[in-house]
């Protein structure tokens, strides 16, 4: 080979590897902007005529829970047994279950209010090792919160859906695309996450969804490099209704029904009469600016009966400010506040 065709040789590699660099640096930006697709994800009200069918539509909830479920995780409905002035449903944070949210149900009840309890699709299993939470998609999450409506307008005559977390982005979806939900309550909501950069979000939740799931544990990023990480073995006295660890996959998903929500609000008001955000000063998981950025948004396109609370840093409340078992619920300041937010006239 002469020096000519060596040199030549070694430009068009040159030449290739950097169309390959321009290639992945284009797939790049538009994965940074460009949210995985959202348009499958869609709301379909079928609302239970009469306390009748609500209370069947639960017991059919209940029939498909079976032996592999957690006995605490199990559909509960707390009801005065008919119709009610009042209804409300809870929905649990992510690898979590119902039982988070009964004690304050069971305040909730003793109001007067059907309070409903179910869990979200692949969790609130008894194997807490389950890779089920793979299988999680944003079109099951917005089809849930659907079947949670639509159960609550035969149980209560004034419909609520409040959610933690992961249930906040749930509550979020119904805000903005149920006409018969009386109020959605975000509490905590992951909109976005502490963990990803908010514009670098998209891109994450893009090659998230590209590669093959895989699994973190909590204990790993709650506690810092340094600090002794607790054993599976021994858990928390709340790991017995949730899960040690989390799927990549489900994560992802939650964002991107996150997504559909903030497109939606870019076009649109939000369905429901009214929406309480409620945000925890120093969460260490969701990024409240992410949520505040989506009231705003309501509030731009002409939503007037939208509430904002913060509870303040001094409190140092954990993320999970509902279940008593976790870290620093405070539950006997924050449960008085979110009835007074719920209940109000």
């Amino acid at each position: 080979m002469t020096a000519w065709s060596h040199w030549s040789n070694r430009r068009r590699l040159g030449a290739a590897l950097l169309g390959l660099l321009a290639l992945l640096l284009i797939t790049l930006g538009i994965m940074t902007v460009v949210p995985p697709g959202t348009q499958s994800i869609a709301s379909h009200p079928n609302p239970a005529s009469s306390y009748a069918e609500a209370v069947q539509r639960v017991a059919a909830l209940r029939a498909q829970e079976t032996a592999d479920y957690n006995p605490l995780c199990h559909t509960q409905l707390l009801t005065h047994g008919q119709k009610a002035a009042r209804a409300i449903a809870f929905i649990h944070g992510y690898t979590n279950c119902p039982n988070q949210f009964l004690p304050l149900g069971q305040q909730f009840y003793d109001l007067g209010y059907n309070v409903l309890l179910v869990p979200m699709p692949h969790q609130g299993l008894a194997d807490v090792m389950t890779t089920d939470l793979s299988q999680l998609t944003a079109e099951e999450m917005a089809a849930y919160t659907d079947n949670l409506v639509d159960i609550l307008r035969g149980l209560g005559d004034h419909v609520s859906v409040g959610g933690l977390s992961q249930g906040g982005v749930l509550a979020a979806w119904a805000a903005q695309t149920r006409p018969d939900l009386d109020q959605a309550v975000l509490i905590a909501p992951g909109i976005g996450l502490k963990l990803v950069p908010a514009p670098l979000t998209k891109l994450v939740v893009n090659l998230v969804l590209t590669l093959p799931d895989g699994y973190l544990w909590w204990d790993r990023l709650v506690h810092a490099p340094w600090e002794p990480t607790p054993s599976p073995s021994a858990p928390s006295p709340d790991a017995v209704q949730g899960y040690p660890r989390f799927s990549m996959h489900g994560l992802a998903q939650q964002l991107r029904l996150s997504f559909a929500v903030q497109a939606l609000a870019q076009q649109s008001p939000p369905a429901a009469r009214s929406i309480i955000l409620v945000t925890n000063a120093v969460d260490g998981a969701v990024d409240n600016a992410a949520a505040q950025k989506l009231l705003a948004q309501w509030r731009a396109q002409g939503a007037a009966n939208v509430t904002a609370y913060e509870f303040p840093a001094s409190l140092k409340l954990d993320h999970d400010m509902i279940d008593p078992h976790s870290g620093n619920p405070h539950t006997d300041i924050v449960y008085p506040k979110l009835i007074e937010l719920i209940n109000a006239p």
